[in-house]
Formats: C-alpha cells, structure tokens, sequence
C-alpha cells in the first residue's frame, strides 16, 4: 500500500487535526496521502484530491469520524471496495470500532499486509418511473420508503422475486442490508443481523396493520416495491444521506449489489463486544 486516502468529518475540529497529523505521519514513511478535496481546504496546507481521483488511485481509505462518515465513503468506493480503516474519534460505532489510540498500530499493521477485513453486503437500489430507469444507487445501509411528517400513510405494493409479499399500509418500509439492520431498522423494531450474513431486510414503519412485522429474505432475491398512491410528499432515502421525492406508479427495485465494502477490523475488540457496547446490554 502506497496511496492512502484521507476523508474525514470536515467541519469537526478534532477530526481536521488527526487529519494533519496523519498526513505528517504518511509522508515520513514514504507515502503518498491522498486527502478529500473538501478536506484539504479546511485543513489550508494539504494538496487536495477529488473523489474520482481516489476512487481510482487509492490502495487504503483512512475515514476520520463516526459511522456516517463511514457509510458516505463506502458509497464514495464502492466499485473499488478499497479496504477502509475507520477511526472513530468520539463514542464507539457500530462499523468505525477503531479507537484514536488505535490508529497508528492498526497503520502499521495494514502497511505490513497483517490485517482483517469484514466484508459487507451492499444493496443496489434502481427507481423507476415510467417504465423508465431514473437512478441508479449503491448502498450500504438501508433503502428507506416514507412519508412526509405530514401525510397520511402509503399504500406499497410489495414483491419478492415477483411474488406478491403484501401491500404495505403504513408510515414507511425499510428494505436494510445485514450492515443496516442495526440503524434505522432496529429503531423500526427489525432484527439484528450478523454482518457476516447475506440477506436482506424488509422493516414496515408503524405499520397500519400490525400483524405486519419485519421478515428477512434471502440476499438472492430481488424486492420491488410500487408506490401506489401519493396524495402527499413520499421520500425515497439512501443510508439516511441522500434521497429523492417519489411520485405515484414509482418502482423501486432492491438487491444485492455486486459490490462490498471492506472494512478493516480492530485486532483488540470483536463483532458482539462492539454490539454489546454499543447497545449497553447488561448495564443496570
């Protein structure tokens, strides 16, 4: 590994100096850092690199910050799946286990090719409108249906493998990768998935019948889902960050992406310790 990326949390100072630090740290081992455009105009003496030129050149991403700063850049490389070091500066993150004190050691191990890497299940999200194909998203979260705060509840028309599931009556669905099941989805009441599993998720939000629970199908199926009627504002949400407004007749179709995200383990902590931690389970 000779071209390692930087992308942080710009606006979060903390961030910013661990960013100048690291570049310091890269450049007196004889690396190339390669640092995010936006960030480097914060940071005021790093030379700036576009997403597309990490996207293509990067060997390592290095994200400085929580788990959303993670999720945008899984997205960001997603074709490449570079392994990514997430470092989170603040409270431990589901996907950014690795602690400031942390970081150096976890480098030098990288850098020694003595590392491990979870690979993530990402989710491919296409809508259509108009039998015609307006977007086409990478994903690794979650793909969200919902109403405005407003509006009354949707009708989604739901199917698996062009098997009819059910019309969803409700706030909103929630179609999540093993990754996503502890977001959006567990605060919907979905299960926790074994990020090692490869399935999906589909999470009705205050479902109007509420015999309707979440169910888990196989990572080989295809989901469409029809919005049947918007009477008011509906939303289409990408991994919470991006997203677009829906109109009546719109098709969603959620599967597998080809794609993973590869993220790079913590040598001192494990999947159910960060689970554990992270949700205080036995805490009084």
């Amino acid at each position: 590994m000779k071209k390692i990326a930087i992308l942080a949390k710009v606006h979060d100072p903390r961030c910013q100096g661990v960013a100048e630090e690291l570049v310091t740290w890269l450049e007196a081992k004889g690396l190339v850092p390669m640092v995010e455009a936006h960030l480097a105009r914060h940071l005021g003496n790093a030379q700036g690199v576009d997403p597309e030129g990490i996207v293509a050149c990067a060997d390592m991403v290095v994200v400085l910050g929580g788990d959303g700063t993670l999720i945008s850049a899984a997205r960001l490389i997603g074709e490449r799946e570079i392994p990514i070091l997430g470092v989170n500066l603040g409270s431990l993150g589901f996907l950014t286990e690795i602690t400031l004190a942390e970081l150096y050691p976890a480098l030098e191990r990288c850098l020694k090719g003595d590392f491990r890497v979870s690979e993530r299940m990402m989710l491919m999200a296409i809508v259509v409108r108009r039998d015609r194909e307006i977007s086409t998203h990478l994903v690794l979260n979650d793909v969200v249906i919902n109403k405005g705060a407003l509006a009354r509840i949707v009708d989604l028309e739901t199917l698996v493998d062009n098997f009819y599931l059910t019309t969803f009556k409700a706030d909103g669905l929630i179609i999540s990768s093993p990754t996503g099941s502890t977001g959006y989805s567990l605060a919907a009441a979905g299960p926790i998935i074994h990020p090692a599993l490869e399935c999906l998720v589909l999470t009705p939000i205050c479902p109007h019948t509420l015999t309707n629970r979440p169910i888990v199908v196989d990572a080989g199926a295809e989901i469409t889902i029809r919005l049947k009627s918007a009477n008011e504002d509906v939303f289409l949400t990408l991994d919470g960050q991006v997203g677009m407004e829906l109109e009546a007749g719109d098709v969603i179709r959620i599967k597998k992406a080809q794609h993973h995200t590869k993220l790079i383990m913590s040598s001192s902590k494990d999947y159910f310790e960060v689970l554990r931690t992270k949700l205080k389970w036995g805490e009084r």
